[in-house]
């Protein structure tokens, strides 16, 4: 939460500080009208060092604040330097040059921001390898969204600073607008973003930690007709024991072939276990199982806090609308309604 939170704090900063230049609410005074500070410098450390610690590899990877404090610290003491400099000088002289210097020192920034978002995304390509754990609780794609997002505001900062180069250092302003507007989303995205996918990935954590049980409920091997080839019922129990000692119905990436990998046995000869014994599809026999465990969550006391999807995702359903569609298919009504009539 500390650097998804000072990565929104930058942002704002940037943004509020333009719309200041922008009013001119400091053009009676000398040094707070061209000190600006170059908050738009921080925006990728502080995602790369958010990223790093919510996938739990920050050990594996640089400090980049160690790196960034330095530089950023002698950015702004060139800053104060050049505006004491030129303090004496004709007024219309050191605004030409400090626009030309402003965007000097931008181009830097963009350059430097850009191989961080670039390096920060090629850790993320590796996700496999790298943190497959973290994959079980969150699919990453509000990351890769926040990816598509950020690399359109890199192209209409790049944008910005076409036009300011071509207007030779003067009417910039307003090339930086759409700029403006698609961060000020950004913050609202992120800061909305990282609230429900940390508190998801709290709840989910804690209910894994503490699911110690099999769901009941469910019509499985010892219900089906005893005059059935005695081989294939053996056969089904196994898998029915497999599925349920491992809670293999909680992963979100179980498939057919999948489970047929882990038992050593035909998709076919599975399909037909499954559809003989539990008088299902694979999809509704593993469905029901997730169904099972939430309904058993949703009315532990224990859980009546935590969000419901939370328990959805966590019972193995990929999305929250997958959860309340399956849900609603079994029991007749949506977990909600399930919850309220339990307590």
């Amino acid at each position: 939460m500390l650097f998804i939170n000072l990565l929104v704090l930058v942002i704002s900063l940037n943004n509020l500080q333009s719309w200041f230049i922008a009013k001119n609410f400091f053009a009676a005074y000398f040094y707070l009208d061209y000190i600006h500070i170059p908050w738009h410098f921080w925006i990728a450390p502080f995602f790369y060092m958010f990223l790093i610690h919510y996938l739990n590899i920050e050990k594996q990877r640089k400090n980049l604040i160690k790196l960034v404090v330095p530089v950023f610290l002698i950015i702004i003491s060139i800053r104060i330097g050049f505006v004491y400099f030129y303090s004496s000088k004709n007024t219309a002289d050191i605004a030409y040059l400090f626009e030309k210097y402003t965007s000097i020192e931008e181009i830097i920034s963009l350059i430097f921001s850009l191989s961080i978002f670039f390096y920060t995304y090629h850790i993320l390509s590796k996700k496999e390898k790298l943190f497959a754990n973290i994959l079980s609780f969150d699919n990453l794609r509000w990351i890769y969204t926040f990816f598509k997002i950020g690399g359109v505001a890199y192209l209409f900062w790049i944008i910005a600073l076409a036009v300011t180069v071509a207007l030779d250092f003067k009417g910039f302003i307003y090339s930086y607008y759409p700029l403006r507007i698609l961060t000020t989303i950004l913050i609202y995205w992120i800061g909305y973003q990282a609230i429900i996918q940390l508190r998801l990935l709290k709840e989910r954590k804690n209910l894994r930690n503490q699911l110690q049980f099999v769901p009941s409920g469910f019509a499985s091997a010892e219900n089906t007709n005893e005059e059935l080839d005695e081989v294939k019922k053996l056969q089904f129990k196994k898998i029915d024991a497999f599925v349920t000692s491992h809670k293999k119905f909680t992963e979100t990436k179980i498939n057919l072939e999948s489970l047929s990998n882990d038992l050593d046995m035909s998709s076919g000869r599975l399909t037909l276990l499954i559809k003989l014994y539990a008088k299902k599809s694979f999809n509704e026999y593993i469905n029901e199982y997730r169904v099972e465990l939430a309904k058993e969550l949703l009315s532990d006391a224990s859980y009546k806090n935590y969000t419901i999807t939370s328990i959805g995702l966590e019972s193995g359903f990929n999305s929250k609308s997958s959860f309340y569609l399956n849900f609603k298919k079994v029991e007749g009504i949506t977990p909600a309604a399930y919850q309220e009539q339990q307590s």
